[in-house]
């Protein structure tokens, strides 16, 4: 062959090796934005992905974006993430074998007891707080191979459902409009997730805070039976509300933590009711025939309220139309008689009893043994000065007091509102029913004088009953919007399926344009 002509053959097939193996690199590099459990774990068993690499490409994404963007979501980064994720490929090397949660990386909220690794609820009086010890839910997870990659950003001490703002921190906002709020108080760990900074997340609700922060970040946040999962090791709010739970970019992810955190433990005695509640696996119930003839009540009382914004109306309204597509009897409207007056005394303020005790549980190494001595340090955020104050007010213990403030399963306010609620689904013959996460879009940063729009208040956390919140579209410019579904104590595997046919039909969910794959 002529030496130009091989030359040029040379140059061809070198061209072409190139091409190839380019295409092949782009084909096997792993994608980080919007990934699942399942394409982790079919990446590793491919041989085409390690836990480090995974924990290495997260924290490349929160040092790439998650400052200089303002977003704000994280408060500490895990110094020993790496090595975790080392020891579990060598683990997965030797025995071949993945655990539920294999190399996951999860971002965990700042009131969830993590070993070693700051623990502080946002607030400035208890940063360098390290537990002895992880909160129940974290070890399950860590059991299942989970790698505790972060701790998000809250509101602090969870106080407000409607901005994630801490004197530690300072304040997160919203991926999909970085001039308007996320929610609270689980608000750093649905920014964080929705931008991918993490596979899954753990939030904590009191009356909103699972379910508000994903709907505005386009997530699936699940509020269990209160008793299903165990908040020992969660600084509480109001313990008798307090639920922590999953908020993922999937209803699957969502229900692969539900499965491991589902549960009794002797350190939380109310979880004792959910002997017998729990299926062998709660990921049996994604089935996408799941609507097919099950009966769904409208609760209009939150769709039709005159706040309500007219375009959570029109989102509203086509899942509805969806949900009859999909072959659900729609029964519409229903409604609670008297719901005003048996909801107009259901929040007890337990905090400082609550809080005390936790910060009992810390030993030796709290920082402060008392509420008074956090309020006295005066290291806290000036927006929530007067809720802890008024908190130090209440001096009688909950079994004391007139009337009385015990677990909701025996305060007679709760019990009335919740046979109030089954009577509702009796009547009608419910499966489930629903009513749009939150009436409103999130708010601008700094506005706290458009309507609140908080749906989630009453219904679950002063029932006991789970809600689940899937993405039901969106509002003005691509706001996220959620749909909740409601059930009865324990009906999880139902509303799973629910949420899961809803999911896989509309594949509501997309992700923040501002937080792209990295190069």
């Amino acid at each position: 062959m002529h030496l130009r002509l091989f030359s040029h053959y040379i140059a061809v097939v070198g061209l072409f090796a190139i091409a190839c193996s380019t295409s092949v690199d782009t084909v096997t590099k792993f994608r980080f934005v919007e990934a699942t459990v399942s394409q982790a774990h079919e990446a590793m068993r491919a041989g085409t992905l390690t836990s480090r690499e995974l924990v290495e490409g997260y924290l490349d994404r929160i040092r790439q974006y998650d400052q200089s963007s303002l977003l704000n979501s994280i408060v500490v980064t895990n110094p020993d993430a790496l090595a975790e994720a080392d020891a579990l490929d060598e683990e997965f090397e030797r025995t071949g074998e993945l655990r539920p949660l294999h190399g996951i990386p999860i971002i965990v909220k700042d009131n969830y007891d993590t070993i070693g690794l700051q623990t502080a609820a946002g607030s400035e009086a208890m940063k360098g707080s390290t537990p002895p010890d992880d909160a129940f839910q974290v070890a399950r997870l860590k059991e299942a191979g989970a790698i505790v990659l972060a701790k998000s950003n809250m509101a602090e001490w969870a106080f407000s459902p409607y901005v994630t703002e801490s004197s530690l921190a300072g304040t997160t906002r919203n991926p999909y409009d970085l001039e308007r709020v996320p929610a609270g108080s689980s608000g750093g760990t649905a920014a964080s997730v929705a931008a991918s900074f993490g596979m899954i997340g753990l939030g904590t609700d009191t009356g909103n805070s699972i379910r508000g922060p994903s709907s505005h970040n386009m997530l699936v946040g699940i509020r269990s039976t209160k008793g299903l999962t165990s908040i020992d090791g969660i600084i509480p709010l109001y313990a008798r509300n307090d639920v922590g739970g999953p908020m993922a970019r999937t209803v699957e992810d969502a229900v692969r933590v539900l499965e491991l955190i589902a549960g009794n433990d002797p350190a939380d005695p109310i979880t004792k009711r959910s002997s017998g509640h729990i299926p062998e696996s709660y990921l049996e119930f994604l089935h996408t025939g799941a609507l097919e003839g099950v009966r769904i009540g409208v609760f209009r009382r939150y769709i039709d309220a005159e706040a309500t914004d007219p375009e959570i109306r029109t989102v509203m309204a086509r899942a509805i139309s969806d949900l009859m597509d999909l072959g659900a009897k729609i029964v519409d409207p229903v409604d609670i008689p008297d719901y005003p007056e048996l909801t107009a005394n259901l929040w007890c303020n337990t905090f400082q009893h609550d809080v005390n005790l936790y910060l009992a549980s810390l030993g030796d190494a709290a920082l402060h043994r008392t509420l008074a001595s956090v309020v006295e340090s005066g290291r806290y955020a000036p927006y929530i000065e007067s809720r802890l104050r008024r908190a130090l007010e209440i001096t009688e213990a909950p079994e004391d007091r007139d009337p009385i403030c015990a677990d909701i399963f025996s305060t007679p306010a709760n019990i009335a509102f919740r046979e109030a609620v089954s009577r509702m689904m009796d009547e009608n013959e419910l499966d489930a029913f629903i009513y749009p996460t939150w009436s409103n879009p999130p708010r601008m940063i700094g506005d706290m004088e458009s309507p609140a729009g908080d749906n989630s208040q009453h219904l679950s956390p002063h029932t006991g009953f789970p809600a689940i919140t899937v993405p039901m579209g969106v509002t003005y410019d691509g706001l996220p919007a959620g749909v909740t579904f409601m059930g009865r104590e324990y009906s999880e595997p139902l509303l799973i399926g629910f949420a899961y046919s809803y999911e896989q039909a509309t594949r509501h969910r997309k992700p923040p344009a501002r937080f792209r794959e990295l190069q």
